[in-house]
């Protein structure tokens, strides 16, 4: 059966790549030190094929017609997306695809209830996979990707309970219909607080986000799904803090086990609390 070897949860926020140099020295060190750890831990791990599920921000679908989940199939995966190059500012890159895993996901997911739809031409990718790519260097490690894009902003989309589900049911399909012996790695992609263009767009819930760090590394999944509510986090940052629900259906593939903090800075001009956690896997 396959094994998930790596799961980390991490932001995404643009400003990390494009606003980094403007930063005080104390707080680029803390962000080099947590994307360096994530890294590091990657490279400990050695999966033989990368999960990301990372919310798409309006770019991907139709709202009228808006999947909960996207699977990108595509033999490469290229950003960031023309549109997005200036807003962002970071190198272009094409990372290895896995389309037969890809196309195992679509259909084991199926079989388990949870409808995703797919598309096999590259997806348009803003900071969602693009800043944990260029930050960890993923287009340089060879490890064949696999994104999920993930509606956490046009309602009605999934909470957190029914992402908890969809997380289990990935869980299940990695042991059960991924080669036998490969080697699994899982992130979610998204938050912590923000706003993005609301009348909160640099205010930071720094007490959020150290609640939810702390309740991330104690693995207590039930006080989760009671208290980690869409109202919790549109009360933390309107349309953006949501995107750590990408976080919970990691959470929900691995099961209760301990996470490790690799650090928290909250800097204004980031928009957005910028921490990052790593699952103990025991792969």
């Amino acid at each position: 059966m396959a094994e998930i070897v790596y799961a980390a949860g991490l932001p995404h926020a643009p400003t990390l790549v494009g606003l980094f140099d403007r930063a005080p020295a104390g707080t680029q060190q803390a962000v080099r030190a947590i994307y360096d750890g994530l890294a590091e831990a990657l490279e400990r791990a050695r999966p033989d094929l990368l999960i990301v599920f990372a919310n798409d921000h309006l770019t991907n679908s139709r709202i009228r017609a808006y999947p909960d989940f996207l699977i990108g199939m595509a033999a490469e995966h290229r950003g960031p997306f023309e549109w997005f190059k200036p807003w962002i500012g970071c190198r272009n890159y094409a990372v290895k695809g896995a389309p037969a895993a890809a196309e195992a996901l679509f259909r084991g997911m199926t079989r388990r209830g949870i409808r995703m739809n797919a598309e096999r031409a590259n997806l348009k990718f803003d900071d969602n996979i693009s800043v944990p790519t260029v930050l960890m260097d993923l287009d340089r490690r060879g490890i064949p990707l696999v994104p999920v894009m993930q509606n956490c902003t046009v309602p009605p989309y999934p909470d957190q309970e029914r992402c908890y589900f969809v997380g289990e049911a990935l869980g299940d399909f990695i042991a059960r219909d991924l080669p036998a012996e490969l080697r699994v790695g899982l992130i979610g992609s998204g938050g912590l607080s923000h706003e993005p263009g609301g009348a909160r767009y640099y205010a930071i819930d720094e007490g959020f986000d150290h609640w939810f760090l702390d309740l991330c590394c104690a693995g207590d999944h039930r006080r989760l799904r009671e208290e980690l509510t869409i109202e919790r986090m549109e009360a933390a940052g309107s349309g953006g803090t949501s995107e750590l629900l990408a976080w919970v259906v990691v959470m929900g593939a691995i099961g209760e086990r301990a996470g490790h903090c690799l650090g928290y800075v909250a800097h204004r001009e980031f928009r957005a609390g910028i921490g990052a956690v790593a699952w103990e896997m025991g792969g």
